[in-house]
């Protein structure tokens, strides 16, 4: 995974990009009607039910837009919440608050959305010992954003780029020349340049994870659109040598019976490309 101070880097380039975005010269319709010296406050009001995410991103908005503005938060983030709850306050120059409003609603709905739906699939592993990931399956530009939400629903994050973690998929080993080659290779790569770096191997059935038990140095194998049996099979085969990952169109029907088989994870796209946002508003008061 990668360093706080990375994430923190990647939360920086994201506020600074949308606002340049959204802002461009000059929030044009504030400079219009409201005087520079105007201050206000508003409440960011919750109008849907579920897990509230972004508080600590929104104040990090607000300090970027303008460091005077003042935020008094309610609730915080991982939170449950209902129709009606007011989740902070925000107070200064209206102009401020204004230029930063569409982005921190934008975040917070987003987030808030991929957090509760992240709460929905934890909720159904309940006793057992199956963790739920997240994948790379994310919105371009904001992806620190989405897995930061998934962390508050509960979940865990899996690699957070291309650069931090080995996996080898179909793709890869097909082009490798197997499954073998492939790991070969990748161990001889990461020799060569010096690097400490996971690696996943994805297996497409029971033929595959016996070859991949093959070769050492494996941290986790990733049980790809197999079937209840099949997985069972596979966590059997595996025996603990490494840990195990369940991925495919898993949902909230199929899920319980896929932890049930016994494996460490399950990942699923769909905790943030198949979500719907929260309905947030921020209100002047």
């Amino acid at each position: 995974m990668i360093s706080a101070d990375k994430f923190q880097q990647e939360l920086q380039l994201i506020i600074a990009n949308a606002i340049r975005e959204d802002v461009g010269d000059g929030d044009h319709s504030s400079l219009a009607c409201i005087p520079e010296t105007a201050t206000g406050k508003a409440k960011l009001l919750v109008k849907d039910t579920g897990v509230i995410a972004g508080v600590a991103f929104a104040e990090q908005v607000f300090a970027y837009v303008d460091k005077n503005l003042s935020v008094e938060v309610l609730i915080n983030d991982g939170s449950q919440v209902n129709h009606g709850d007011i989740v902070f306050y925000v107070q200064g120059s209206s102009q401020s608050i204004l230029k930063a409003e569409r982005l921190v609603l934008n975040a917070m709905q987003r987030m808030s959305a991929i957090a509760t739906k992240t709460k929905t699939f934890v909720d159904l592993l309940e006793g057992t010992t199956t963790k739920i990931l997240d994948t790379r399956k994310t919105t371009p530009g904001i992806r620190a954003l989405e897995k930061w939400a998934v962390t508050l629903g509960g979940g865990e994050n899996h690699r957070f780029a291309l650069y931090d973690m080995i996996m080898l998929k179909d793709n890869h080993i097909d082009f490798a020349g197997g499954i073998t080659k492939a790991i070969a290779k990748t161990h001889a790569y990461l020799e060569r340049t010096n690097r400490d770096l996971k690696i996943i191997v994805e297996a497409r059935n029971l033929d595959e994870i016996a070859e991949i038990l093959k070769s050492d140095g494996v941290y986790r194998i990733l049980i790809d659109n197999f079937n209840f049996e099949d997985t069972r099979k596979a966590v059997e085969m595996i025996g603990g040598q490494c840990l195990t990952e369940s991925s495919g169109g898993i949902n909230e029907a199929t899920i319980r019976e896929y932890a049930e088989c016994g494996v460490d994870y399950i990942s699923s796209g769909a905790l943030t490309h198949s979500v719907y946002n929260m309905d947030l508003s921020l209100k002047a008061v």
